[in-house]
């Protein structure tokens, strides 16, 4: 590489649960720099979460979600003599657990329920149980892993 690799920013974390994973989540759902909105969206989910689901908490339901979305493997596509082929490679925990936040805003924005925190509400609650699109999405992702393993040694 020819440049030296960016640093990692600080992330404070939120004012109400105190979690930096929140703020990332935050980040990531953000439109035009609207932060206070996001929180507002975000803090109005986990509310409603916490509704459906009165065993646990919401974020602890937020969490669970999370960690059932978060890929352990994925494809990268890698030219070797003219064919390109879907290598399966590990993902790192910082990776693994922004395309699962990635994923769930998209999934999320995708639904039918009338605002964003009812449908951000919806998918957690669905991606803690373990189904839902994004947990699809998921499995569609070690699936593939999983039918390309034979071309593993090809990693660079």
């Amino acid at each position: 590489m020819r440049k030296a690799k960016a640093k990692k920013r600080i992330l404070l974390p939120d004012p109400k649960f105190n979690e930096t994973l929140v703020t990332r989540f935050v980040n990531n759902m953000m439109w035009d720099g609207k932060k206070s909105v996001a929180f507002g969206i975000f803090y109005d989910a986990i509310d409603l979460v916490e509704k459906k689901i009165s065993e646990e908490a919401g974020i602890d339901t937020w969490k669970k979600a999370l960690s059932n979305v978060m890929p352990m493997v994925e494809v990268k596509a890698r030219r070797v003599g003219g064919a390109t082929f879907q290598i399966p490679t590990e993902i790192a925990p910082e990776r693994r657990a922004a395309m699962g936040m990635k994923w769930l805003i998209s999934y999320s924005r995708k639904r039918n329920e009338k605002s964003m925190a009812e449908k951000l509400a919806a998918e957690i609650v669905a991606a803690s149980k373990g189904e839902g699109a994004t947990v699809k999405k998921k499995d569609d992702t070690h699936k593939m892993a999983e039918s390309n393993k034979a071309f593993a040694h090809f990693k660079a």
